[in-house]
C-alpha cells in the first residue's frame, strides 16, 4: 500500500529535476539542481502538473507539450530587425534584454537574438514559443511543506 503523504497532490512540496527538449530538435534546457514548488499552486505548465498527479518519489515521466499547451505559437509581430547604429551600445550583443512598453502602459521584455549584416533581431516571444516541448522530469521528494514554505512556495525554490 502507497504512503499517500508521499504522493505527489495538491499542496504538497514536490522537489524535481528535468531537461526540456524541442521534439524532433535538440536539448533547450537542464536543471540537475532540485526544484521544489508547490503542487497545484499552478507555478507549471498545467499538462506538466497534471501528469505528475499520483505520482511517488522516485518516479520518472516523460510529458509532451504542444506550443499551444505551453507558450503558444511564434507571434511575428513580436519580432522586430533595425539597423545596428540604430541600437545603443549596451544592446549590442547576442542575449541583451530590452524591457518595453506599449501605448497601453503593458511591458515586455524583448531579446537581441541575432546580429549579422548590420541589422539588429530583437524578439518578444518567449524563446519556446511554437516549440513542441518534451519534458523528462525525476520526482525526488514529496512531502508536507512547511509553513515557510506555505508562504514562499506559491513560486519556485532551488536548493
Amino acid at each position: 500500500m502507497t504512503d499517500q503523504s508521499a504522493v505527489v497532490a495538491t499542496g504538497k512540496a514536490v522537489s524535481l529535476t528535468y531537461t526540456i527538449h524541442e521534439v524532433g530538435g535538440g536539448l533547450l534546457e537542464q536543471v540537475d539542481t532540485p526544484v521544489t514548488y508547490l503542487h497545484g499552486s499552478g507555478r507549471l505548465l498545467p499538462k506538466v502538473e497534471a501528469a505528475l498527479n499520483g505520482k511517488l518519489a522516485g518516479d520518472s515521466l516523460s510529458v509532451e507539450v504542444s506550443s499551444s499547451e505551453a507558450f503558444g505559437p511564434h507571434d511575428r509581430e513580436l519580432t522586430f530587425v533595425d539597423d545596428l547604429d540604430n541600437v545603443p551600445d549596451q544592446f549590442r550583443h547576442l542575449g541583451a534584454e530590452v524591457e518595453m512598453t506599449n501605448d497601453r502602459g503593458q511591458k515586455r521584455t524583448f531579446v537581441v537574438t541575432v546580429i549579422e549584416d548590420g541589422k539588429l533581431t530583437l524578439d518578444g516571444n518567449h524563446p519556446y514559443a511554437g516549440k513542441t516541448l518534451q519534458f523528462h522530469v525525476t520526482i525526488l521528494e514529496v512531502r508536507d511543506p512547511t509553513s515557510q514554505e506555505l508562504e514562499s512556495l506559491g513560486g519556485v525554490t532551488r536548493h
